[in-house]
Parts: C-alpha cells; structure tokens; sequence
C-alpha cells in the first residue's frame, strides 16, 4: 500500500476543473466520505465507470485528489492543498470587498451626519399638504 500526490494547479486549472457539476458533486462525495474507489463512485453516481474515471482523472490532475493503492484497489481522497490557489484568490478578494464595504459605509455615515433634520419633516409635511393623508381637506 502506498500513496501517490498530484502537484498543486493554477487557479484556472482548479476553477475549470470544478466548474463541472458532476465532477464537483464526485469531488464532494470524496470528501465527505474520506476515500472512495471509482467502483464505490460508479453505484453512487448515475453515471458510467469510464465517466467516473475520467472526472477522477481531471481532478486528481489539478491536484485536489490523491490516491492511496491497496492491491489493484485504487482509494481517492481528497487533497487540501489543491485548493490552495481557490482559496487564495477568494482571499485577495474578500480583502478587496471588505476594504469596499468599509469605505462605503463610512460614506453612507457622512452622508447622515450631513443631512439636517428638519429638512426631512418639511418635506413628509409637504406631501400631506398635496392631499396624501388626513391633514389634506
């Protein structure tokens, strides 16, 4: 028995490889099992063995599977790691958005301090003047 590892992909190769619902859904399955064969992944899945291998393969040639052997049975697993360039670039991105956000709202609350309030009860009081309400008569 031993275990084989792919090299890390790109980020490209990872989001193309998981933009594949049936790939994603088999890469889920590993997961959440721990390990599967592609037999176990075949009779779980309704789709043909060499279906199954082929998405096997895509996956474990971007990294996110490994494969541990045991005889002529091949286990899959996960690999963390070929996550990594994912979740490297949904972090550069949750920066970015998070900076936004903060920027926004500080403009929002400018905004606020810089309204007067009187100025928003004349003008509730001018739409009653025009007849919405019961001060129009």
């Amino acid at each position: 028995m031993y275990f084989v590892m792919s090299p890390a992909a790109d980020i490209a190769t990872v989001m193309r490889v998981l933009a594949d619902p049936t790939r994603r859904a088999v890469f889920e399955q590993i997961a959440e099992a721990g390990e599967l064969t592609v037999g176990a992944l075949t009779h779980r899945n309704d789709v043909s063995q060499p279906a199954i291998s082929q998405h096997v393969r895509a996956l474990k040639e971007a990294g996110l599977l490994g494969e541990r052997r045991d005889g002529r049975m091949i286990h899959y697993r996960c690999e963390p790691r070929g996550l990594g360039p994912l979740i490297d670039w949904i972090g550069h991105y949750g920066v970015f958005w998070r900076e936004r956000f903060a920027n926004l709202k500080s403009v929002l609350k400018e905004m606020d301090d810089d309204e007067p309030g009187p100025q928003r009860k004349t003008r509730r009081a001018r739409h009653r003047r025009r007849g919405r309400g019961p001060a129009a008569t």
